[in-house]
Formats: C-alpha cells, structure tokens, sequence
C-alpha cells in the first residue's frame, strides 16, 4: 500500500494536511532538539522528512538515522537527501518497528510520526523500543493523529471519511490508501489512553500535547523520572 503512493506521497500530505503538517514536524523538531541527543532514530521515516529536518536542525555531530520497512519510500528518501547534500550525513535503512535492528540501549531519542498507528502490535512495538532505548536518558517522541476535540470532531471525520479518498484518490492514484487512514485513525486511542499504553509497556513518564484542535498530538515518554 505505501510503496504505491510512494512517488506522490510527499505532495499528497502537503495538500491534504493544508500544509499544516509542516509546523506539525517543527514542533517535534523542537523537542528533540531540546534533548541534545547523541543520536536519534526515526522510525517509520517514510520519505525522510523527518530525519532530514532534524538534520538541519541538530548539531553536526549528532548521528541521525531513518528507518522504514517500505524500500520505495527509502529510495525517495535517499534522493531527497542526496538533493540536500546529507548522503553522507543521514543513512536511511531497512528496519522493522517489531524487530529493529539496533543494539540494546543504544539509542538516545527515538522519534516515530503517524506510524504507531500502523503497528501490527503496538505493545510489542513498544517494547522493541524500549529495549534500544538508553535506560538514562532515552526518549520516544510520537507524533501520531489522535481523537480531536469534540467541537471539531464532526468536521473532521466529514472530511476524512468524504472528502480525503476523493482527494488523495487524485493526488496518488490510490484512494485506498487514504480510506485506510480514515480508518486507523477513528480505531487509534486518544492522547490519554495512548500515554496509559506507554506507561503500561515500562515507561516511566509521559507527557502530550495536542495540536490544531487535537488532531494531532505529541506523546514524549522517558525511561527517567527526573
């Protein structure tokens, strides 16, 4: 499914999302910047967005890697980076949410964004990231969509559920795709309940912010209490 909207997947989400997504990506940018990490994972990286802002943004020293089960998305990642000039300063690689290829504790900050949704199992996909954690300071940071608030929730599911197939249907070629997402969206957890799924997998401490009426949210989870 996401190898088919690979070519057109960045120009969909910036039509569909209004441009939205991008202050959405900055805010998260922000955070992990806060951390001053001495590497970052970004899983389900898709195209690259993600890592190759961080990039940018974070010092030079700091080791940013993407990861994603899906090679075509890899590929357009690779191409954007190679564009920017970051070949040699982002790798983007083959990796499993439920099986990643990392050491145990190796990893400062893991940031994941509108892919915890796709999990086949989120709390054995939790529990892969807490094993690759640093138990000192590790991080996840989750940008994911989430339940909006109540006043806006009817506007909402009337465009995800009408007017987003139509849409992406001619952006992509795939209106499929987008059903899918209207779909994992109104079966995914709201911003509480996800953070009690964190807490439940072993994190020590969890915090969320919603966005643009709670359409989104970032869930920041440590394995520190401090």
């Amino acid at each position: 499914m996401f190898a088919g909207i690979a070519g057109r997947y960045d120009i969909a989400n910036r039509v569909l999302s209004l441009g939205i997504d991008r202050g959405w990506r900055r805010r998260l940018i922000e955070k992990v910047s806060d951390l001053n990490p001495r590497n970052v994972v970004d899983l389900a990286t898709g195209s690259g967005d993600v890592a190759l802002e961080m990039r940018q943004a974070l010092a030079p020293s700091t080791e940013i890697r993407g990861m994603d089960f899906c090679e075509p998305m890899l590929v357009k990642a690779r191409d954007k980076a190679s564009e920017l000039g970051f070949q040699d300063s982002v790798s983007f690689e083959m990796g499993d949410c439920l099986s990643l290829p990392l050491d145990d504790d190796s990893v400062d900050v893991l940031t994941i964004s509108f892919g915890l949704r796709n999990l086949e199992d989120r709390q054995r996909g939790l529990s892969e990231i807490l094993r690759v954690l640093n138990p000192e300071k590790g991080t996840l940071l989750v940008l994911e969509f989430t339940q909006p608030d109540a006043w806006f929730r009817p506007i909402y599911y009337l465009y995800l559920k009408l007017l987003l197939p139509i849409l992406s249907g001619v952006l992509t070629g795939r209106p499929r795709a987008y059903r899918y997402l209207g779909c994992s969206i109104a079966a995914f957890p709201d911003k509480q309940n996800l953070a009690e799924e964190m807490l439940d997998a072993g994190f020590k401490r969890v915090g969320y912010r919603g966005m643009t009426a709670s359409v989104v949210a970032i869930h920041e989870a440590s394995l520190s209490l401090d």
